[in-house]
């Protein structure tokens, strides 16, 4: 016979965590088992379980869908499961904490043994950072991050665990706590970014393993070998990654919602060209046909997701998981009432920052803490996003919008080639910085207005500083050093893939003549792909989505275009640069970039 202790909590307390107490006592009373049960819910807590009851327990079952205070039954075998499983699963439950018990009293308790006399590989408290994740975010979160700190304590050692739970990502770590790390550690069951640990030692695993084997899991993750030094492309990677960790405020909110936007209205644009290739202009008309079918799938679905997601992962940057509701909503409403990208941006914003505003004012006790992102959070919030954007904001953006929309679509030569030099030299000026991410980001909204030509002008202005830089390095070598001249493999590649942050090593070396000449050279594509009238349907792909039929009009004048921006690039460096020595220093590092 075991002894066992219980939590059962749900939001409201009142229907599951009834049932799911029940349902535990009857069964573990079937089972031949002695249990005990604290409920926790709207009402308070009810039969709180003693010191005495915990001390004297073999195990324990956290069945609850809020937030359960653990320290109490640490040490102790625990099984944590949502009410439904209770209730629905009770027996397997049971059972499933029972061979914790076993499992526990088998397992030998966890040894530090002393450095040895002359072993330095441990002498020093070394600093880690960690993550923790399940897919409920409630016990298991919580409770393998306490188990990595105790760990930690154990071998001496220090470390910062960040938990991303059901209420938000709490102790979140700094970009410096990372950068301070000797080692990361990924305890999750759920999905967790890892990018932001790039080049430090990582070490994955689940949060079992992390309750159950912490030293192990620690002394693994230190025992792994420092990063590989990363070539060029490695380089280009880590200036990305290190560029957007310097991100803060609404840039960095925009460039997050802008991320998860992309794949939406890469899959939506290349559908709707297949669309076009398969059933010709008007496939959208010819209602049954596969062309329709693409149509309906890439521009009335596709398209018509990408303002919604752009919103809620604005909002969900500001105010993690409870802003996306009311950023989904609010983005929704911006593309009904015809505020389009405009209005989702705003929508975007105002849903995270007055649900960070609300989450952090709305004081409840710790039991019902679980009622904040489930109920309170999304209620108030997306109705106060949904009214705004009705009533007051989207009215104005949809006539600016309208507005900005005409003068682009009536566009006379002259004006059209002044947006295509200011967008051109937008794309090369900073490389990926905020002055790129802003032409770029107005390129992409306008895809949903269906006017393809800033973002025709865009990309090819985008992919002209790489291959600039990569053709006068082949044909004038003696203006480049030797790691520059080899780099210069990997530049091309780059910019034909539309990647504008393989000029910034070439930059950082030689800002005054590299950057105005890839401005110049971008700023020539982009006004020649505008006079030319190019109409692109994909926000990103380089030469690639050439390859696909009618994702870009008048292919023959965009590749020109490109041609030409890339020769005025290659003909400023022959200009502005002068011969090298080669025992010059070599292509600025990733570090030495980014500082």
């Amino acid at each position: 016979m075991a002894r066992i202790v219980a939590v059962t909590g749900c939001p409201t307390g009142i229907a599951h965590t009834v049932m799911a107490a029940e349902a535990l006592r009857k069964t573990a009373v079937v089972m031949g088992h002695e249990i005990k049960i604290e409920t926790q819910g709207a009402e308070g807590i009810k039969n709180p379980l003693t010191d005495a009851d915990i001390a004297a327990a073999d195990g324990v079952i956290v069945s609850s869908d809020i937030h359960v205070d653990l320290k109490r039954f640490a040490a102790k075998p625990m099984v944590a499961v949502t009410t439904s499983e209770a209730i629905r699963k009770t027996k397997a439950v049971i059972e499933e904490a029972l061979a914790e018990i076993a499992e526990s009293e088998a397992r030998p308790e966890a040894k530090v043994e002393p450095v040895p006399s002359g072993d330095t590989s441990r002498a020093r408290p070394k600093r880690l950072v960690g993550v923790t994740s399940c897919p409920t975010g409630i016990a298991h979160t919580f409770m393998a991050a306490e188990a990595l700190r105790k760990a930690a304590e154990a071998l001496g050692h220090t470390i910062k665990v960040e938990t991303q739970g059901s209420v938000g990502a709490k102790d979140v770590l700094t970009a410096e706590e990372i950068e301070q790390a000797d080692a990361v550690i990924v305890a999750a069951d759920a999905y967790v970014d890892t990018l932001r640990f790039a080049g430090k030692r990582l070490y994955e695993t689940s949060t079992k393993d992390a309750l159950h084997n912490g030293v192990a899991v620690l002394e693994a993750a230190l025992a792994l070998p420092e990063p590989q030094k990363v070539d060029y492309v490695g380089t280009i990677k880590q200036l990305k990654k290190a560029r957007s960790a310097t991100r803060s405020g609404p840039y960095k909110h925009l460039m997050t919602g802008v991320s998860y936007m992309l794949p939406v209205v890469v899959a939506g644009g290349l559908l709707i060209a297949l669309a076009f290739a398969f059933g010709g202009i008007y496939a959208g008309d010819k209602e049954g046909s596969f062309g329709w079918a693409l149509m309906q799938i890439g521009g009335a679905t596709a398209f018509a997701l990408f303002v919604p997601v752009l919103a809620g992962f604005i909002a969900y940057s500001i105010a993690d998981r409870p802003g996306i509701t009311p950023g989904l909503v609010g983005g929704m409403l911006a593309t009904t009432v015809g505020a389009g990208f405009l209005g989702g941006i705003v929508a975007g914003f105002i849903a995270g920052y007055l649900t960070q505003f609300l989450n952090d004012k709305i004081k409840l006790p710790e039991n019902l803490q679980g009622l904040k992102p489930v109920l309170i959070l999304p209620l108030i919030s997306t109705l106060v996003v949904g009214l705004l954007m009705i009533y007051l904001i989207g009215p104005p953006v949809k006539v600016a919008l309208n507005g900005l929309e005409s003068w682009l679509s009536n566009l006379q030569e002259g004006s059209a080639l002044l947006l295509g030099v200011i967008l051109g030299a937008m794309m090369a000026f900073d490389m990926g910085g905020p002055v790129n991410k802003a032409a770029y980001t107005f390129s992409v909204g306008l895809l949903a207005s269906k006017i393809y030509a800033p973002m025709a002008a865009v990309m090819a202005a985008g992919m002209v500083p790489p291959l600039g830089l990569a053709l006068a390095a082949t044909l004038f070598k003696n203006r480049f050093t030797a790691d520059e001249r080899e780099a210069s493999k990997a530049a091309f590649v780059l910019g034909i893939s539309f990647i504008t942050e393989g000029a910034i090593p070439y930059a950082a070396r030689d800002p005054f003549r590299v950057i105005p000449s890839i401005m110049v050279g971008a700023a020539v594509t982009g006004a020649l792909s505008m006079v030319f009238g190019v109409k692109l349907l994909v926000p990103h792909g380089g030469i690639f989505v050439l390859l696909i039929p009618n994702a870009v009009s008048q292919l023959l004048p965009y590749v020109i275009a490109i041609v030409i921006g890339t020769l005025a690039t290659t003909g400023m460096l022959f200009l502005l640069k002068k011969p090298v020595a080669e025992g010059n220093a070599p292509l600025a590092s990733a570090q030495e970039t980014a500082e």
